[in-house]
């Protein structure tokens, strides 16, 4: 079986996912465009050598509909000829794009492949596609009691694992606290691409970083998602999931180029990490957000590593006691997690997001000359993906 290669990842800043952010007057079309023309421009390639685009995407109605990833191909200028796809696997649609490319490298079904994912949650809102399947009678009999948004999900982590508010504001203002000292120290300048979005000046940082956030300011912010029926439904949850402690609406396009190692040496690239191995799963739909847990014990499984073995783990970040909960059960070193912050800080353009981890694990690997990383995350129905990069 042939080696599946990462040579690039760049990504757009994020921008706030509301009207009004930083990249809410750009289309989601021409956001994911920047990306993909990027990839082409720093590595030399002509487009019609890209074997494929896959693309993630979770909302794909209204200006994210009739296949993303093929209007962005056209719309970044690359050949006709070069064909593309559009996949959802909720939060991890990207991160899951990253795997069928690699997958379909090792495979021999591709040379050249790029993965991508682009979400403009101020344009396209979450949950604008969302058609009611939950109501389905097959569902309805399994779950006679409803599923739940993945707000209420996280409010049922954090009960279960006993997290207090204290601690997940705490948690949240280090997510701030990480990304703000990565950004002054040039840590994402490698791979975040400047952004004209009808101003004078571009785009090039973060909108959703807050430098100075305090777990003390957080705790003013009241709970996003309890209800009266909620409430009764649940009493062992204490309500303690704000805006603060979760990841932001965002909107943002990232891209990754992989190939095969025969053919980056065939045109002169370098390598800067290659796949070690995947895991997806399924879990509890209730709890819904739980999945990285058994997918990191998968993967390690299967890679035949422990988790002292990995330099770095990236566990999305789209309520703060998702990664606390993945830490505590696999006791895993702090200092490792989301060593550069997390989608709570960065943001979390949900289509986009499985991408843009990639990138700040290659990065940090780079800098810090670790060998082994590893990325996961959750996504909604209870799923979730694990991929195990190494350093070349």
């Amino acid at each position: 079986m042939r080696e599946a290669v990462i040579v690039d990842v760049v990504r757009t800043p994020s921008g706030r996912g509301k009207p009004g952010g930083a990249l809410s007057t750009l289309h989601p079309v021409d956001l994911a465009a920047v990306a993909l023309r990027a990839l082409l421009e720093r590595s030399g390639l002509e487009s019609r050598q890209v074997d494929d685009v896959i693309m993630g995407c979770v909302s794909q109605v209204g200006d994210q509909s009739m296949n993303v990833g093929r209007m962005a191909v056209l719309a970044a200028g690359f050949d006709e000829r070069v064909p593309a796809t559009t996949i959802d696997r909720q939060c991890g649609s990207s991160q899951q794009a990253a795997h069928f490319a690699a997958q379909g490298v090792m495979s021999g079904a591709y040379d050249i492949v790029i993965a991508a994912g682009v979400e403009s949650m101020s344009r396209v809102p979450l949950g604008s596609s969302r058609t009611g399947g939950s109501t389905a009678h097959g569902i309805a009999a399994r779950y006679p009691d409803g599923l739940v948004n993945q707000g209420v999900s996280a409010e049922l982590i954090a009960a279960r694992w006993g997290f207090s508010r204290e601690e997940l504001d705490a948690f949240a203002a280090q997510s701030h606290e990480r990304a703000a000292r990565a950004w002054s120290e040039g840590r994402f300048d490698s791979q975040v691409l400047p952004v004209f979005a009808g101003g004078e000046d571009a785009v090039a940082f973060d909108e959703t970083v807050r430098a100075g956030t305090t777990a003390e300011g957080l705790a003013g912010l009241n709970p996003a998602f309890r209800t009266d029926a909620l409430a009764e439904r649940f009493p062992e949850i204490s309500w303690s999931i704000t805006p603060g402690n979760s990841s932001p609406l965002t909107d943002a396009a990232s891209a990754v180029l992989i190939m095969s190692a025969e053919k980056a040496d065939e045109l002169g690239l370098t390598p800067r990490a290659r796949f070690h191995a995947f895991s997806v799963v399924g879990d509890d739909p209730l709890l819904m957000l739980t999945g990285p847990i058994p997918a990191t014990r998968r993967i390690l499984e299967r890679s035949g590593l422990t988790i002292a073995d990995l330099d770095a783990y990236e566990v999305n970040e789209a309520f703060a006691p998702v990664p606390l909960a993945w830490q505590r059960e696999l006791d895993a070193d702090p200092a490792k997690l989301n060593p550069w912050g997390g989608a709570i800080a960065l943001g979390h353009a949900v289509g986009a997001s499985g991408a843009r981890l990639l990138g700040t694990l290659v990065a940090y690997l780079e800098a810090t000359g670790g060998r082994y990383g590893l990325q996961t995350m959750c996504e909604g129905g209870g799923l979730a993906n694990a991929t195990i990069i190494e350093r070349l």
